[in-house]
């Protein structure tokens, strides 16, 4: 009969993909700075190597995590943590050119990703782009017990056949829903002796890339699901237990990814509204960093603007915070040599003021 998923668009579903429709039309149609979307998907492109490995059990930190990719040595770290955080890189580099290049979703495609993720890692056991020829178990690493038996070995190459097609002739399921479907199904199957999670989500990217939501590359799935691992478990697992029925783990899936871009639009228009009020008021450089700091926390103090300008010294920072007191793009008290002081942005015109506003 082949794959056939099954699921239904509840209104919670269909509220989250009403979201998402939302800011993909923003970020579409909003004018945002070139350094603030490289910028931003630097960052989001460093949370998801981060936590897509972290959720697998590596234990760098985001710093350590920057260093690396940025090339840097970071001592102390494990070697073969460092390397699946490269080799994310290398993964997720070989889906952009794939997506680029306008190819369709195949199985020497999803072999190729785990190669990628795998290659050189652990002692070379996990057998890179190659299917499982044993069963494999999903054990509760802190208690060892077995959470969930995959099908047998020689099922694999069936079920990813049938998955790749039904990827292929999705019919006219929503292309988040078939990113969603992809992510567990591959993870249901679990083709790979190692690697399968990683996989999972990167095939995932790939079908939200290839079908026109890339979004600009600015959201991290991976984060979503390291904040509250159990909730990303028992949504995987409600799948299961519910005879195959995914419409809890779209429901949590779709949510992620809402919630995602929910942040990566307000982030944007916040970004607009700063480029604006630099403009309008005629800001140095210094006073947008402290501007941005502002909106991004809810105010600042001198310490905070000490910070971001370290090259800079306070006496010429009081200047700064004076003169951004005077354009009204803070507001505070009139002295600014008060170091606990913190000064808040002015609400939005048309808008009262939030909660972290003074």
């Amino acid at each position: 009969m082949g794959f056939t998923p099954i699921y239904s668009i509840t209104n919670g579903l269909a509220a989250s993909l009403t979201r998402i429709e939302r800011a993909r039309g923003f970020l579409e149609a909003a004018t945002l700075s070139e350094s603030w979307v490289r910028d931003m998907a630097r960052r989001a492109f460093l949370l998801e190597a981060h936590h897509t490995t972290h959720i697998e059990g590596t234990r760098l930190s985001v710093s350590q995590s920057e260093q690396l990719l940025d090339g840097r040595n970071v001592p102390g770290t494990d070697p073969d943590d460092a390397c699946e955080l490269l080799n994310y890189r290398a993964a997720f580099d070989f889906v952009a050119e794939y997506v680029a290049a306008g190819g369709p979703v195949t199985e020497g495609v999803i072999r190729e990703i785990h190669k990628h993720l795998v290659s050189g890692v652990r002692g070379g056991t996990a057998a890179p782009g190659e299917y499982r020829r044993v069963q494999n178990l999903v054990v509760n690493a802190a208690t060892g017990e077995t959470v969930y038996t995959p099908p047998p070995a020689f099922d694999v190459p069936v079920l990813m056949t049938e998955l790749v097609r039904w990827l292929g002739e999705p019919g006219d399921a929503h292309p988040v829903i078939v990113s969603g479907i992809a992510q567990f199904q591959l993870v249901h199957i679990h083709p790979f002796l190692d690697g399968n999670g990683r996989t999972s989500r990167l095939l995932s990217t790939l079908c939200l890339y290839r079908s026109g939501y890339d979004f600009k590359r600015l959201f991290t799935l991976s984060e979503f699901y390291d904040r509250d691992r159990t909730a990303f478990y028992e949504a995987i697992q409600s799948v299961r237990a519910r005879g195959m029925e995914m419409t809890r783990w779209l429901e949590y899936f779709v949510d992620g990814l809402s919630t995602q871009l929910t942040e990566v639009k307000r982030r944007g228009e916040r970004s607009i509204r700063r480029d604006v009020l630099a403009e309008e008021r005629g800001l140095s450089a210094r006073q947008v960093k402290a501007l941005d700091f502002a909106m991004e926390h809810g105010g600042l103090t001198i310490q905070d603007f000490q910070a971001l300008c370290p090259e800079t010294n306070r006496r010429t920072l009081q200047r700064d915070l004076s003169a951004m007191l005077q354009k009204g793009v803070l507001l505070g008290q009139t002295s600014t040599t008060d170091p606990a002081r913190r000064y808040g942005i002015p609400p939005a015109r048309g808008k009262a003021p939030d909660d972290g506003e003074l």
